[in-house]
C-alpha cells in the first residue's frame, strides 16, 4: 500500500494534537501551511515535518500531499475545503465541519464531483466502541431505543474578545460542543430527528452561551441535548432501551460503556482506547481513500449540521 502524505491547514492547538498524536503505518504527516512562513517554520520544527508553506495555496500546489486536515476556525472551514477539494486533495475537516447544511452540501456535491473522500474528524463517528454499540443495538438485546441524554457543559472564561465568544470566529457553545453532543444523539437514533423545542440563553456578543434542545423522530425516540459554555458538566451520555440502558463517561472520546438490565444484571463493554481518538480518524479516513470502508460517517455529519440548523432557526424565531 502506497503511504498517502498529509498536510496541515491551520496550526492551532487542535493542529498540535494532531501532529503530536498522528501514528501511522499507512499515512504520513509531511507538510503545514500557515499565513507566515515563520510561524509554519516553527510548527514543522516541532514535529519534524520536512515542509513548511507560508500560504495555504502553496501547500494545496504540493503534488506529493493527497489528504488536507483543515484545522481553521470554524467560519473558514468551508472556503478551505472547497479550495482543498478543487486542488484534487481529499479533506478530513474539524468540526464543525461547515457553518450550515448549505455550505456542507455545496462540498458534498464537489467532492462526488472530483471523486475524492471529505470527512468531519467527529472522534464519536470513528471510536470502535461506538461500532461495538452499534452492533449490539443491532442484535435486539437491548430491545428498542427510547431516549438518549447527551449534556456537554464546559466552563470558559468569559471574554468576548476570546474565540469562544467571538461571533466573527462563529463562536458559541453549539459550533464549538454542541456539535459533540448533537453527534452522540444522532449516532443511537435509529432515524433522523426533528427539533421539537430549543432555547437559548446568550452571551454578551451575541453567540449561544447555553441551550436546551428536545429531538424526536418519526419512531418517537427522543433526545435531550444540554449545552453551556459557562458551568461545568459530566460528559455522561446516557442511552435508554426498552431492556435496559447503557452510560458512557467521558463520551466524546470514550472506549467503555456501562450496560445496565432490567433484571439488575450489568455489563461492561471496552473497546479500543481513548488516547488514540485522533489517529482513529486519520486510519479510517486512510481506509475510505482506499476503498476499504464506506464513508458512511458523511451521512451521520450531514444529518447533525441539518439539526445544528434546525436549532438555530428555532432560535431565531424567538
Amino acid at each position: 500500500m502506497t503511504d498517502l502524505q498529509w498536510g496541515i491547514v491551520g496550526l492551532g492547538g487542535i493542529a498540535h494534537d494532531f501532529a503530536d498524536n498522528f501514528n501511522q503505518t499507512t499515512s504520513k504527516l509531511t507538510a503545514c501551511a500557515s499565513r507566515t512562513l515563520e510561524k509554519a517554520e516553527k510548527f514543522a520544527k516541532a514535529y519534524n515535518l520536512p515542509k513548511a508553506y507560508g500560504s495555504y495555496e502553496e501547500l494545496l500546489a504540493d503534488e506529493d500531499i493527497s489528504i488536507i486536515y483543515i484545522a481553521v476556525p470554524n467560519r473558514q472551514h468551508h472556503q478551505h475545503i472547497m479550495d482543498a477539494l478543487e486542488a484534487g486533495k481529499h479533506v478530513l475537516c474539524e468540526k464543525a465541519i461547515t457553518m450550515n447544511a448549505e455550505e456542507l452540501q455545496s462540498a458534498i456535491e464537489l467532492a462526488e464531483q472530483k471523486q475524492l473522500i471529505l470527512a468531519e474528524a467527529m472522534t464519536i463517528f470513528n471510536m470502535p466502541l461506538y461500532h461495538e454499540l452499534h452492533a449490539l443495538m443491532d442484535s435486539g438485546r437491548m430491545g428498542n431505543l427510547k431516549m438518549v441524554q447527551a449534556p456537554f457543559g464546559s466552563y470558559k472564561d468569559p471574554d468576548p474578545t476570546n474565540r469562544f465568544f467571538n461571533p466573527e470566529l462563529a463562536g458559541g457553545a453549539l459550533l464549538d460542543i454542541g456539535t459533540y453532543a448533537v453527534s452522540f444523539a444522532r449516532w443511537f437514533l435509529t432515524e433522523q430527528p426533528t427539533v421539537v423545542a430549543s432555547t437559548m440563553v446568550p452571551f454578551s456578543t451575541g453567540v449561544d452561551e447555553q441551550s436546551v434542545t428536545i429531538l424526536q423522530n418519526q419512531k418517537n425516540e427522543l433526545a435531550t441535548v444540554n449545552l453551556t459554555f459557562q458551568a461545568k458538566m459530566p460528559k455522561k451520555g446516557i442511552v435508554a432501551f426498552e431492556n435496559g440502558y447503557l452510560t458512557i463517561d467521558e463520551y466524546p472520546r470514550a472506549d467503555k460503556a456501562e450496560l445496565f438490565f432490567n433484571d439488575g444484571t450489568k455489563e461492561i463493554i471496552e473497546s479500543g482506547f481513548a488516547g488514540n481518538a485522533m489517529n482513529y480518524e486519520i486510519e479510517n479516513m486512510v481506509r475510505m481513500i482506499h476503498g476499504q470502508l464506506p464513508n458512511k460517517s458523511l451521512f451521520f455529519t450531514k444529518d447533525v449540521i441539518d439539526i445544528l440548523d434546525q436549532m438555530q432557526k428555532k432560535w431565531q424565531q424567538k
